[in-house]
Protein backbone atom coordinates (compact mmCIF):
# COMPACT_ATOMS: atom_id res chain seq x y z
CA UNK A 1 0.00 0.00 0.00
CA UNK A 2 1.30 3.52 -1.11
CA UNK A 3 2.38 5.95 1.62
CA UNK A 4 2.43 8.87 -0.89
CA UNK A 5 -0.27 11.24 -0.14
CA UNK A 6 -2.94 11.64 -3.44
CA UNK A 7 -6.13 13.40 -3.90
CA UNK A 8 -9.44 12.40 -5.45
CA UNK A 9 -12.02 14.81 -7.12
CA UNK A 10 -15.12 14.00 -8.45
CA UNK A 11 -16.52 15.31 -11.41
CA UNK A 12 -19.46 15.54 -13.06
CA UNK A 13 -19.66 16.77 -16.46
CA UNK A 14 -16.53 16.35 -19.18
CA UNK A 15 -14.79 19.69 -18.67
CA UNK A 16 -14.23 18.97 -14.98
CA UNK A 17 -12.63 15.66 -16.01
CA UNK A 18 -10.38 17.56 -18.16
CA UNK A 19 -9.14 20.03 -15.84
CA UNK A 20 -9.11 17.66 -12.73
CA UNK A 21 -6.14 16.29 -15.14
CA UNK A 22 -4.67 19.20 -15.46
CA UNK A 23 -4.16 20.57 -12.40
CA UNK A 24 -2.61 17.56 -11.28
CA UNK A 25 -4.95 15.41 -8.67
CA UNK A 26 -4.46 11.66 -8.61
CA UNK A 27 -8.28 10.24 -9.38
CA UNK A 28 -11.29 10.90 -10.75
CA UNK A 29 -14.52 9.52 -9.10
CA UNK A 30 -16.95 10.34 -12.29
CA UNK A 31 -20.62 10.61 -11.10
CA UNK A 32 -24.22 12.14 -12.90
CA UNK A 33 -26.70 14.25 -10.43
CA UNK A 34 -25.13 15.87 -7.61
CA UNK A 35 -28.30 16.68 -6.25
CA UNK A 36 -28.80 13.21 -4.86
CA UNK A 37 -25.46 12.30 -4.54
CA UNK A 38 -23.84 10.98 -7.08
CA UNK A 39 -25.35 8.13 -9.50
CA UNK A 40 -23.86 6.06 -12.52
CA UNK A 41 -22.91 8.57 -15.62
CA UNK A 42 -23.91 7.84 -19.12
CA UNK A 43 -22.29 5.32 -21.27
CA UNK A 44 -20.82 8.50 -23.37
CA UNK A 45 -19.38 10.07 -20.73
CA UNK A 46 -17.92 7.39 -19.65
CA UNK A 47 -16.90 7.33 -22.84
CA UNK A 48 -15.52 10.78 -23.30
CA UNK A 49 -13.66 10.64 -19.65
CA UNK A 50 -11.91 7.42 -20.79
CA UNK A 51 -10.44 9.46 -23.97
CA UNK A 52 -9.91 12.62 -22.61
CA UNK A 53 -7.97 11.84 -19.20
CA UNK A 54 -5.31 9.11 -18.36
CA UNK A 55 -5.54 9.47 -14.56
CA UNK A 56 -6.99 7.23 -12.32
CA UNK A 57 -11.02 7.20 -13.79
CA UNK A 58 -13.02 5.88 -11.11
CA UNK A 59 -17.18 5.45 -12.45
CA UNK A 60 -19.58 4.98 -9.23
CA UNK A 61 -22.00 2.23 -9.61
CA UNK A 62 -25.63 3.94 -8.22
CA UNK A 63 -28.09 2.86 -10.25
CA UNK A 64 -30.41 5.98 -8.36
CA UNK A 65 -29.96 8.07 -5.32
CA UNK A 66 -31.83 7.32 -2.04
CA UNK A 67 -30.77 4.36 0.17
CA UNK A 68 -28.37 1.33 -0.71
CA UNK A 69 -30.45 -1.50 -0.27
CA UNK A 70 -31.12 -2.42 -3.87
CA UNK A 71 -33.64 -4.86 -5.68
CA UNK A 72 -32.50 -7.26 -8.14
CA UNK A 73 -33.71 -5.48 -10.69
CA UNK A 74 -31.12 -2.33 -9.75
CA UNK A 75 -28.50 -5.12 -9.05
CA UNK A 76 -28.44 -6.48 -12.65
CA UNK A 77 -28.24 -2.73 -13.69
CA UNK A 78 -25.40 -2.60 -11.78
CA UNK A 79 -23.19 -5.73 -13.27
CA UNK A 80 -24.31 -4.58 -16.78
CA UNK A 81 -22.77 -0.61 -15.84
CA UNK A 82 -19.74 -2.56 -14.25
CA UNK A 83 -19.06 -4.43 -17.32
CA UNK A 84 -19.23 -0.96 -19.72
CA UNK A 85 -16.84 0.55 -17.24
CA UNK A 86 -14.45 -2.19 -17.66
CA UNK A 87 -15.01 -2.67 -21.39
CA UNK A 88 -14.20 1.55 -21.94
CA UNK A 89 -11.21 0.80 -19.68
CA UNK A 90 -11.78 2.48 -16.71
CA UNK A 91 -9.31 2.02 -13.73
CA UNK A 92 -12.11 0.81 -11.14
CA UNK A 93 -15.43 1.41 -9.85
CA UNK A 94 -17.19 2.86 -6.63
CA UNK A 95 -19.77 0.74 -5.03
CA UNK A 96 -21.79 -0.17 -1.84
CA UNK A 97 -24.56 -2.30 -1.43
CA UNK A 98 -26.38 -2.66 2.52
CA UNK A 99 -28.51 -4.65 3.80
CA UNK A 100 -31.74 -3.63 5.00
CA UNK A 101 -30.55 -4.10 8.80
CA UNK A 102 -27.56 -1.94 8.23
CA UNK A 103 -25.17 -4.57 7.35
CA UNK A 104 -22.42 -4.77 4.59
CA UNK A 105 -24.39 -6.89 1.87
CA UNK A 106 -21.15 -8.76 1.26
CA UNK A 107 -22.66 -11.76 -1.10
CA UNK A 108 -23.79 -9.09 -3.71
CA UNK A 109 -21.02 -6.60 -3.06
CA UNK A 110 -18.52 -9.69 -3.00
CA UNK A 111 -20.27 -10.25 -6.67
CA UNK A 112 -19.49 -6.64 -8.22
CA UNK A 113 -15.80 -6.72 -6.73
CA UNK A 114 -15.60 -10.11 -8.45
CA UNK A 115 -17.20 -8.69 -11.41
CA UNK A 116 -15.11 -5.79 -11.83
CA UNK A 117 -11.86 -7.66 -11.51
CA UNK A 118 -9.22 -6.46 -12.39
CA UNK A 119 -10.20 -2.92 -12.27
CA UNK A 120 -10.20 -1.83 -8.29
CA UNK A 121 -13.08 -0.87 -6.30
CA UNK A 122 -14.02 1.19 -3.45
CA UNK A 123 -16.66 0.90 -1.32
CA UNK A 124 -18.20 4.34 -1.05
CA UNK A 125 -19.96 5.72 1.66
CA UNK A 126 -22.93 3.85 1.99
CA UNK A 127 -20.43 2.91 4.69
CA UNK A 128 -21.24 5.58 6.59
CA UNK A 129 -24.95 4.20 7.19
CA UNK A 130 -23.82 1.02 8.79
CA UNK A 131 -24.45 -0.16 12.05
CA UNK A 132 -21.37 -1.50 13.44
CA UNK A 133 -18.31 -0.08 11.75
CA UNK A 134 -15.64 -2.31 13.04
CA UNK A 135 -17.47 -5.58 11.59
CA UNK A 136 -18.66 -3.33 8.16
CA UNK A 137 -14.53 -2.42 7.82
CA UNK A 138 -13.80 -6.29 8.45
CA UNK A 139 -16.68 -7.22 5.47
CA UNK A 140 -15.45 -4.97 3.27
CA UNK A 141 -12.14 -6.34 3.96
CA UNK A 142 -13.26 -9.41 2.85
CA UNK A 143 -14.97 -8.74 0.00
CA UNK A 144 -11.43 -7.59 -2.08
CA UNK A 145 -12.12 -3.56 -1.99
CA UNK A 146 -9.36 -1.45 -1.86
CA UNK A 147 -10.15 1.58 -0.28
CA UNK A 148 -13.27 2.73 1.27
CA UNK A 149 -14.44 6.19 0.99
CA UNK A 150 -16.04 7.55 4.32
CA UNK A 151 -16.73 10.62 6.51
CA UNK A 152 -16.50 8.63 10.22
CA UNK A 153 -20.15 7.86 10.40
CA UNK A 154 -21.17 11.46 10.75
CA UNK A 155 -22.43 14.16 7.66
CA UNK A 156 -18.93 15.40 7.16
CA UNK A 157 -15.11 13.77 7.36
CA UNK A 158 -14.20 16.53 9.86
CA UNK A 159 -16.32 15.76 12.35
CA UNK A 160 -15.40 11.69 12.01
CA UNK A 161 -12.00 12.40 12.05
CA UNK A 162 -11.52 10.31 15.19
CA UNK A 163 -13.76 7.56 13.67
CA UNK A 164 -11.66 7.59 10.40
CA UNK A 165 -8.54 7.50 12.78
CA UNK A 166 -10.04 4.37 14.49
CA UNK A 167 -10.88 2.81 10.90
CA UNK A 168 -6.96 3.33 10.03
CA UNK A 169 -5.86 1.93 13.01
CA UNK A 170 -7.74 -0.95 12.37
CA UNK A 171 -7.52 -1.73 9.65
CA UNK A 172 -3.77 -1.55 9.64
CA UNK A 173 -2.18 -2.20 5.77
CA UNK A 174 -5.57 -3.91 4.80
CA UNK A 175 -7.08 -1.38 2.95
CA UNK A 176 -6.64 2.57 2.46
CA UNK A 177 -8.91 4.58 4.13
CA UNK A 178 -9.87 7.77 2.63
CA UNK A 179 -12.09 10.46 3.95
CA UNK A 180 -14.19 12.13 2.59
CA UNK A 181 -17.33 14.77 2.55
CA UNK A 182 -16.67 18.57 3.49
CA UNK A 183 -13.34 18.00 2.53
CA UNK A 184 -11.54 21.68 2.23
CA UNK A 185 -8.45 23.48 1.53
CA UNK A 186 -9.60 24.67 4.93
CA UNK A 187 -8.95 21.26 6.87
CA UNK A 188 -7.25 18.77 5.06
CA UNK A 189 -4.20 20.16 6.97
CA UNK A 190 -6.18 19.21 10.45
CA UNK A 191 -7.43 15.84 8.52
CA UNK A 192 -4.15 14.98 7.77
CA UNK A 193 -3.09 15.41 11.33
CA UNK A 194 -6.03 13.82 13.22
CA UNK A 195 -6.49 10.92 11.10
CA UNK A 196 -3.30 9.84 9.57
CA UNK A 197 -4.80 9.11 6.42
CA UNK A 198 -3.09 9.51 2.63
CA UNK A 199 -5.67 9.72 0.05
CA UNK A 200 -8.16 12.21 0.22
CA UNK A 201 -11.70 12.44 -1.70
CA UNK A 202 -13.20 16.46 -2.47
CA UNK A 203 -15.91 17.91 -4.79
CA UNK A 204 -14.36 20.90 -4.45
CA UNK A 205 -17.10 22.21 -6.46
CA UNK A 206 -19.09 25.09 -7.57
CA UNK A 207 -21.77 26.55 -9.68
CA UNK A 208 -21.43 28.04 -12.73
CA UNK A 209 -24.44 29.87 -14.82
CA UNK A 210 -25.70 28.76 -18.04
CA UNK A 211 -24.13 30.51 -21.19
CA UNK A 212 -27.76 31.07 -23.23
CA UNK A 213 -27.94 34.75 -24.01
CA UNK A 214 -31.43 34.90 -24.42
CA UNK A 215 -33.24 34.20 -20.97
CA UNK A 216 -37.00 33.87 -20.70
CA UNK A 217 -38.17 36.26 -18.77
CA UNK A 218 -41.56 34.28 -17.27
CA UNK A 219 -39.16 30.76 -16.49
CA UNK A 220 -37.59 31.67 -12.87
CA UNK A 221 -34.96 28.66 -12.87
CA UNK A 222 -32.04 30.04 -12.76
CA UNK A 223 -30.41 26.57 -14.27
CA UNK A 224 -26.82 26.76 -13.20
CA UNK A 225 -24.67 23.61 -12.95
CA UNK A 226 -22.34 21.91 -10.75
CA UNK A 227 -18.50 22.02 -12.25
CA UNK A 228 -15.19 21.68 -10.52
CA UNK A 229 -13.42 24.74 -8.47
CA UNK A 230 -10.13 25.19 -10.29
CA UNK A 231 -9.03 26.97 -7.28
CA UNK A 232 -9.98 24.85 -4.13
CA UNK A 233 -8.57 22.28 -6.12
CA UNK A 234 -5.06 24.25 -6.54
CA UNK A 235 -5.19 24.60 -2.96
CA UNK A 236 -5.99 20.96 -1.74
CA UNK A 237 -3.14 20.09 -3.53
CA UNK A 238 -0.94 22.47 -2.23
CA UNK A 239 -2.21 21.59 1.16
CA UNK A 240 -1.82 18.13 0.69
CA UNK A 241 2.57 18.99 -0.34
Amino acid sequence: MTTDRSLEIIAFNIESCITIQRLGANRIELCDNPGEGGTTPSYGLIHAAREKVSIELYPIIRPRGGDFFYNEYEFEIMKSDIRICKNAGCDGVVIGILNAEGSIDKKRSGQLVELAYPMGVTFHRAFDRVCDGSKALEDVIDIGCERILTSGFFPSAIEGADNIAALLKQAGERIIIMPGSGVRATNIAELKTRTGANEFHSSARKLVPGNMNFKNPAMTEKLMYVSVDETEVQQLLQALQ
